[in-house]
């Protein structure tokens, strides 16, 4: 991708985005990756440039295995995702793993560096991976996390797999950009049937008691049973899936071709029923209006007459001079420009 072509005019920057469109479709990893960096940068004119190769690209997604991986700190997600990662790659399958790490608080750069936790999967020719810091986005998803996936697709990756930073808010970020959710859980994670939140259990697919080997492999074996209990008493998020619970050890690779069995079992049911495209559709509307709320506040915080009045209003809230929906209302009367 000639980054002549960012911001440039004319011709020269149609012939840029068409260029960076065919080198994506035939599978360049280095254009791949620029188009990511221009989507995430904050500039404005990247970020156009960014939008228009993936505008150029849209008609060719769609077509990969979307799954998310989430778990608390220290669980082996990155691990699990690379034997995973390695087990498809060794099936002919191209593998995208996006891997939200957290931000800098002085760079806003990515801290832990997923290529140096998954070094067999990154000198795969078949993988791509692409830590993204995540912005202070909500919960540690990446802010264009969904673009990035979609451009995955556009590269003809067949699976793409989402890493997020770890249990909290991100979890319905990521369930709403895919299409199978998977929890990963410790052994002896008893105390996670009151610590991990009742929501995110609804929304997994399947959750997976890893570090299943050793010393631990009973202990799983139990975790596994006890949360086969605490699911029953849950009513499922689909109608066409009963989640699993399943155990793992990616010291050992076993359990992951029965995971990714459990991901096809899961497309298979919802494709049959009709659920696959209309939660995809509804993942496309929802991240509509989704931008459509960032746009919206941006430019409200970008208007000058707001942004000398914010200042003043949160101090009258603050010292209680005024309420927040009376400050709300005043600062949207002067967005909108109504005199009364």
């Amino acid at each position: 991708m000639s980054k002549a072509g960012v911001g440039s005019g004319g011709g020269a920057e149609t012939a840029s985005i068409e260029a960076a469109r065919r080198a994506i479709r035939a599978g360049d990893r280095r254009a791949l990756a620029r188009t990511i960096t221009a989507i995430e940068s904050t500039r404005a004119d990247q970020q156009k440039f960014g939008q228009q190769i993936l505008d150029a690209l849209l008609a060719h997604t769609g077509g990969a295995t979307r799954v998310g991986v989430t778990g608390p700190p220290g669980v082996g997600k990155s691990s699990f995702i690379e034997a995973l990662g390695l087990m498809l790659t060794g099936q002919g399958k191209r593998v995208a793993v996006l891997a939200v790490d957290p931000s800098s608080p002085r760079s806003g750069g990515s801290i832990l560096g997923d290529k140096t936790r998954m070094e067999r999967l990154a000198q795969d020719a078949r993988a791509f991976i692409r830590p993204s810091p995540s912005g202070g986005a909500l919960g540690g998803v990446a802010h264009r996390t969904r673009e990035a996936l979609l451009l995955c697709e556009a590269a003809r990756h067949d699976v793409v797999l989402v890493e997020t930073v770890g249990i909290g808010q991100s979890e319905i970020e990521v369930r709403s950009m895919v299409d199978f959710f998977a929890v990963l859980l410790q052994p002896g994670a008893g105390d996670e049937l009151q610590g991990i939140k009742k929501g995110v259990l609804e929304l997994a697919d399947a959750l997976v008691v890893n570090k299943a080997d050793g010393e631990q492999r009973a202990l799983a074996e139990r975790t596994q049973s006890e949360h086969q209990q605490a699911l029953q008493l849950l009513r499922p998020g689909s109608a066409a899936w009963q989640p699993k619970v399943l155990r793992a050890s990616a010291l050992e690779g076993t359990g992951i071709s029965e995971f990714w069995d459990t991901v096809l079992a899961h497309r298979h049911a919802l494709e049959a029923s009709g659920e696959f495209t209309t939660r995809r559709n509804e993942q496309a509307r929802a991240w509509m209006w989704t931008l459509l709320r960032e746009g919206l506040e941006q430019s409200f915080h970008a208007a000058p007459e707001v942004a000398t009045r914010i200042e003043a209003l949160e101090a009258e809230v603050k010292e209680s001079r005024t309420t927040p929906a009376a400050a709300a209302r005043e600062l949207l009367r002067v967005f909108r420009g109504d005199g009364h």
